[in-house]
């Protein structure tokens, strides 16, 4: 690992919402500079403008912020090296561009749509092995490599279409160290002329890219895995342009897999199984088609974070839930595994259910009453909290904590007849009758003082506890469902629960 001062970019393209891969992506980038006393960086890859779709940029910076990963220099920030925006820096790559054609690293190609289709079918007619424009290829074709220096110049000059291309050597082995996947090794013959500046007067990613690292001191480029096998040609870039002693480390994480663990994760495995895969809602633009996000979903964004640094990393621990002022102590790119990262959305459930009964019961409360008053529910935040506190154990989001409560907002008007057909026997009224009779006599209505009255009440009857305590449920609630019932009873208050008993009593029949 190199020993000049850590700078990394997390640099999307603005072409549509941010996968949770990008966010990982950016996460690891983030914890990676954090760690080193470093800068993180955000730039906004816009050179393919055929692509760009409105909206995701602001997406993106969005869906950061939410994450709580803290630009440093950026295209709102600013900083030293700006512009941080793509589009705002193409009259750069110009230069660089044609710094490369005039140390022959480079060349101009003036073919048309039409006559690289040509190439290309004429190759697979002859079932050749090398089916790209490289080395063998470009010199039957129309570029400044073929043509005369008058006849280049002329076409440059009548305004003809072109682009530039890398002129990737011949037989060459490209060696170079990853610090996730080790040493990376390719023959140049294995690879194309890459287009590197297009006619329109835009640079392509590999250009852009490698000029912005070098100008903006990127000292590490820590990037997805779907960028390997540009590697070979990053390196060869660099080394034409003479930057070799300032290349940075490069470091490509594991993909993120499906649920089965075959395969990229993508949009439609999250629709057919029912999870995000964006950090946040996304409207498309030109269909109007929704796309769930985790925050809109319910998901804490801590627990998206530690959710996500774990997919391909662990801090060497048994420890899985991790602050992020945790993971950037602990971050190591070493520790990065090179396998696939297999997503399970039951485990980042269990994360956002680790985070929520980690939180206050006042911090909960003030969500969950936001939820009450759109239910038109008025009560004090004091019962609220209390309310929490019951059942914030059973809930994996705030918006379950009206399935697991609303029965103590509101009297059952009806009641579960599976469960009445199945607890609510001839002698049930009688006995509850009975049990509301105790009750009354109570002076101290806690869960404490009616479970020892109702034991107390169940041994002089000589009766099981279940007889009593499934229809007593039932009188509350409505259904067999909530946590314990004295909890229950006792929040209500000893006025509704006996309210709720005799309504019970005369209004449950077996159908």
């Amino acid at each position: 690992m190199n020993n000049r001062k850590v700078r990394v970019r997390f640099a999307p393209s603005p072409t549509g919402p941010l996968h949770m891969g990008g966010v990982r992506t950016a996460l690891f980038n983030y914890l990676f500079a954090k760690k080193n006393n470093g800068r993180f960086i955000l730039r906004i890859e816009d050179t393919d403008q055929t692509r760009y779709v409105d909206g995701a940029e602001d997406y993106i910076v969005e869906s950061l912020r939410w994450c709580g990963i803290e630009i440093d220099e950026g295209i709102e920030e600013g900083g030293a090296y700006g512009p941080y925006r793509q589009s705002d820096r193409k009259e750069i790559y110009k230069e660089f561009a044609e710094r490369l054609v005039n140390s022959e690293n480079a060349y101009y190609s003036f073919d048309t749509a039409e006559e690289l289709e040509v190439m290309r079918e004429k190759l697979k007619a002859e079932k050749s092995s090398v089916q790209q424009y490289n080395a063998i290829t470009r010199s039957n074709m129309k570029n400044s490599l073929t043509l005369s220096e008058d006849e280049t110049n002329k076409l440059l000059d009548d305004g003809a279409p072109f682009v530039i291309r890398f002129k990737m050597t011949e037989n060459e082995e490209v060696i170079v160290e990853d610090l996730i996947r080790g040493t990376v090794k390719v023959n140049t013959d294995q690879l194309d002329d890459k287009v590197l500046f297009k006619s329109d007067g835009m640079p392509t990613y590999h250009l852009a890219n490698i000029v912005d690292d070098h100008l903006m001191k990127i000292s590490h480029v820590i990037r997805g895995e779907e960028w390997l096998p540009s590697l070979p040609l990053h390196v060869m870039l660099y080394r034409a342009f003479g930057w070799e002693e300032t290349m940075p480390d490069f470091a490509h994480l594991p993909l993120l897999l499906k649920p089965s663990g075959k395969g990229k994760l993508s949009k439609r495995d999250g629709d057919a199984l029912g999870f995000p895969v964006f950090p946040l809602e996304w409207t498309d633009p030109k269909t109007d088609e929704v796309s769930r996000g985790y925050r809109e979903d319910g998901y804490f964004p801590e627990a998206f974070v530690n959710m996500l640094a774990l997919l391909g990393w662990n801090p060497g621990t048994e420890k899985e839930i991790i602050s992020m002022r945790e993971l950037i102590s602990s971050f190591d790119l070493y520790k990065v595994h090179k396998a696939g990262a297999k997503f399970d959305h039951e485990k980042a459930k269990w994360f956002n259910h680790k985070y929520l009964v980690g939180k206050s019961d006042e911090k909960l409360a003030r969500a969950y009453q936001l939820i009450l008053r759109e239910k038109g529910v008025n009560v004090d935040d004091s019962f609220v909290i209390k309310v929490v506190k019951l059942i914030k154990e059973r809930a994996n989001f705030v918006f379950e904590f009206w399935d697991q409560s609303f029965f103590l907002f509101q009297a059952p008007n009806e009641y579960d007849q599976k469960v009445v057909k199945k607890r609510w026997k001839e002698n049930t009224p009688g006995l509850l009758s009975e049990l509301k009779e105790q009750l009354e006599k109570l002076e101290t209505f806690d869960h404490e003082s009616m479970e020892k009255e109702i034991q107390d009440f169940l041994e002089g009857k000589e009766i099981g506890m279940g007889q009593i305590m499934n229809p007593f449920r039932l009188t509350l609630v409505g259904a067999g469902i909530g946590p314990g019932v004295f909890e229950i009873a006792e929040l209500l208050g000893k006025e509704e629960t006996l309210k709720r008993l005799q309504a019970g009593i005369i209004n449950i029949k077996r159908e």
